[in-house]
């Protein structure tokens, strides 16, 4: 018979652990470079050889040294059957992705911080029911602690039905070795923000592709026109010739925002370095606006004290944020007057500087309000497009504030008007001459 003593079982321990390492570290790095259907299946075999390991260190040996063993009870809150604390648990500990290991008999025998975190009802120690309320998932649970086998499936989290969970459950990788009880491993990813990604990508492609199919078709409809019927008359043709301009500028404002918002997005990530003062940079888009606040016969008054502020960003963009505020303002106000001022130290957003463009006409209905940044969204199209807008104003706004590490605040009541605020951090007040108190800032 062999011999098997305490040495023999950590060298069992041993090549679990490395095996289960290896496992995890292998299934972590699959999923960081191909975060595809197949990351959770992996991230659950790496996490299910590591728990069975941790489960073997738990084996009764045959022979045990001399002195007296050592009972330690289970870490608090813990059930007694949970997994024993070491280098393993520390890793299941550290795991970003959601896990759970269940019983054969419905117990949340260990949820590691992850877990917990995205199920607040969770409990250890109590049965599966308790906190979840998904039929899938129980039915996927019953079957796999009954049966085993890998199952894979989604569901709606508790309490916010729009955010969507993939499961991915095993009821055969982790046998209990003191009794021969199945248990089940749980691993979950969040799969709400692909799902929107993708779901605003189709959208985006379709919506882009009927906003340029319009005009297309209104142009080719004249172009036909004036070359049979409308051939030889003078009138109808100076006429359709003019609706043909209007339509290919409105292609031409499309594209040429569609192509800024590409190159805004492929610059998101790098955080700007130019330092601008940005009271002068407000004051030079209000001058640049004027003539179109003139033509519609609109008020548009900056009370704003140069230099400003002093903020790191794209003088461009910045200019582009500010400008597409105000052409809204002048636009759907209403012909009501136009401020821009300069905010700070306000309570909602401490140690910001901020740009405001405020207009007191008909307003924004409350429920449009958190969708009026999403591309190509607009409370009327009608009156977005005999406007000559293209609903991508205010996605390049948001998207210019994400570089900048920015925010944009907007506030609007029906009939009292509405206020659009770019935030921005600053990055310290600028130096101005003595001899000349509205001297620009030395940047």
């Amino acid at each position: 018979m062999t011999r098997r003593d305490g040495r023999g079982a950590a060298g069992a321990l041993g090549v679990g652990l490395a095996t289960a390492g290896a496992a995890l570290l292998g299934g972590l790095a699959g999923a960081a470079t191909d975060p595809g259907p197949a990351a959770p299946a992996i991230g659950a075999a790496a996490a299910a050889a590591l728990a069975a390991a941790l489960l073997a260190r738990r084996r009764p040996v045959e022979a045990r040294p001399p002195s007296a063993p050592v009972h330690r009870p289970p870490p608090e809150g813990l059930p007694a059957r949970g997994l024993a604390p070491g280098i393993g648990r520390l890793a299941l500990e550290r795991l970003p992705t959601p896990l759970l290991l269940i019983d054969e008999a419905g117990r949340i025998v260990y949820a590691n911080p992850a877990a917990r975190v995205l199920f607040e009802r969770l409990r250890e120690g109590e049965h599966y029911s308790m906190s979840f309320r998904a039929p899938g998932f129980l039915d996927a649970l019953e079957g796999a602690l009954a049966a085993g086998g890998a199952r894979r499936f989604e569901f709606a989290l508790h309490g916010d039905r729009n955010r969507r969970i993939e499961a991915f459950v095993d009821g055969a990788s982790l046998p209990d070795l003191d009794g021969g009880r199945r248990h089940a491993v749980c691993l979950f990813q969040d799969r709400t923000h692909d799902l929107r990604v993708a779901r605003m990508r189709t959208d985006f492609v379709a919506n882009a592709s009927h906003e340029l199919r319009t005009p297309l078709s209104s142009i080719k409809g004249f172009i036909e026109t004036l070359q049979t019927s409308a051939k030889d008359d003078p009138e109808a043709r100076e006429r359709f010739l003019g609706i043909m301009l209007t339509q290919a500028e409105r292609m031409q404002r499309l594209v040429d925002d569609l192509l800024s918002l590409s190159r805004i997005e492929l610059e998101e990530h790098i955080a700007p370095q130019e330092r601008l003062a940005l009271g002068s940079l407000a004051l030079e888009v209000v001058e640049a606006m004027g003539p179109m606040a003139a033509e519609r016969g609109t008020e548009l008054q900056a009370a704003i004290e140069p230099p400003g502020p002093v903020v790191r960003g794209d003088r461009d963009q910045l200019a582009q944020a500010l400008g597409n505020l105000v052409e809204n303002a002048l636009k759907y106000g209403g012909g009501a007057p136009v401020s821009v001022t300069l905010e700070r130290d306000a309570a909602e957003r401490p140690g910001l500087v901020g740009l405001s463009v405020r207009d007191s006409g008909e307003g924004i209905p409350r429920e449009h309000l958190p969708r009026l940044t999403e591309r190509f969204y607009r409370v009327s199209v009608k009156r977005s497009r005999d406007q000559g807008g293209t609903g991508l104003g205010l996605a390049i706004v948001k998207h210019i504030l994400s570089r900048h590490r920015g925010e944009l605040e907007i506030e609007s009541e029906p009939g009292e008007g509405s206020r659009f605020t770019l935030w921005l951090p600053p990055e310290g007040e600028p130096r101005v001459r003595v001899e000349d108190p509205r001297a620009t800032a030395e940047i």
